[in-house]
């Protein structure tokens, strides 16, 4: 990674943007403050949320700072499979006293408004998450100084950001939480994922570009191996989930080490895409039925969700988290980034140790 980007968070320690209400102000200051980089997720927000959130964030910090964009969907979706799985969760709608959402309530997410804003308004990170921006958003953004970063979840992928001309590439493995970041949504290559190391090893090999690693990565011992892999930061989403800056609910933090959730699965229950959670009722009873169709299914089951982790009911939330849930921490998040780089530090220093003992 160039010099002028990393010396942006002394820490090769960056806070994965988790949208729908975690990733708020509050969490990425004290990231940013603590020496790592914060980030704010402006997916499913309009651009003046999104505006607002950067604005609050200025306010709090004087420290560098990401916002992460959702890229527009193809519209590809089975109407007739939206319907049929509508007609599934009905028992669900009568359940929680809810209607559910309108599937056709939008595909772009606000994209170009929100890219306006922020060729308006210069923040030095932006990263992209379900596809590729073009060079010519890419260069845009570059020419106000604004540092740029795509997910990959594939070394194929990776290649695809490099042509557009991107800072730097996430490599995201199949363990991270949420969303897997695939530039197409393909059925057929559901469970077919690929383990961070595999994986950063892969895009090392095939791309020049830095790579930032994210992942199941919980202690900072991950995060001296995937340096060791060939990255040059980690990225985490699920370590900063539990922090009490975070905006998740009281009900989502306490679940990531509730003996009641064993496990993690990838699931489109939820949203018609991948997303790795905590499996629960909800997952259980409808994953194996939801079709691959997002946003829409993401809009019909919007109401259910909010009703339920209003209700603090675990059961029938998108309970997102990586497979490292359970090493989850309590803590504030600026400790947290304390403490990370110092496990960092002592298993940098035992790896030296153990060269020096050949």
């Amino acid at each position: 990674m160039s010099s002028a980007l990393t010396d942006l968070f002394p820490h090769p320690i960056v806070q994965a943007p988790m949208a729908g209400g975690v990733s708020v102000p509050h969490l990425a200051q004290a990231v940013s403050e603590a020496g790592g980089l914060g980030f704010l997720a402006a997916g499913y927000k309009t651009a003046d949320g999104m505006y607002q959130e950067i604005k609050q964030l200025r306010g709090l910090t004087k420290r560098p700072f990401g916002v992460n964009l959702f890229m527009p969907q193809p519209d590809h979706t089975d109407r007739s499979a939206v319907e049929v799985y509508a007609h599934q969760l009905a028992g669900e709608a009568a359940w929680y006293e809810v209607e559910l959402g309108d599937p056709d309530s939008g595909r772009d997410d606000g994209y170009d408004a929100k890219l306006a804003v922020l060729l308006d308004n210069p923040v030095p990170v932006v990263s992209f998450h379900f596809g590729v921006p073009s060079r010519e958003v890419v260069d845009s953004l570059h020419r106000l100084g604004t540092y740029t970063l795509v997910t990959a979840t594939t070394a194929e992928e990776a290649l695809a950001v490099e042509r557009a001309g991107a800072d730097a590439v996430i490599a995201q493995g199949v363990e991270a939480g949420g969303h897997q970041g695939t530039h197409r949504d393909l059925p057929e290559s559901d469970g077919s994922g690929i383990g961070l190391l595999s994986l950063v090893a892969q895009i090392r090999e095939t791309v020049s570009l830095p790579i930032v690693a994210a992942g199941g990565i919980m202690r900072g011992s991950q995060i001296a191996a995937v340096l060791a892999a060939g990255a040059t930061a980690a990225q985490l989403g699920t370590a900063f989930l539990a922090t009490p800056e975070s905006g998740a609910a009281a009900v989502h933090k306490q679940a990531l080490t509730n003996p009641l959730f064993v496990r993690t699965e990838l699931t489109r229950a939820f949203s018609g895409r991948p997303a790795r959670g905590l499996v629960n009722r909800f997952l259980r009873e409808h994953g194996p039925y939801a079709p691959a169709a997002y946003p829409d299914v993401h809009h019909l089951t919007a109401p259910l969700r909010k009703k339920a982790a209003a209700g603090g009911d675990a059961q029938g939330m998108a309970l997102w988290a990586g497979q490292g849930h359970r090493m989850a921490r309590e803590m504030p998040a600026g400790q947290l980034v304390e403490v990370l780089a110092a496990e960092l530090d002592a298993a940098r220093t035992a790896l030296s140790d153990m060269g020096g003992l050949r």
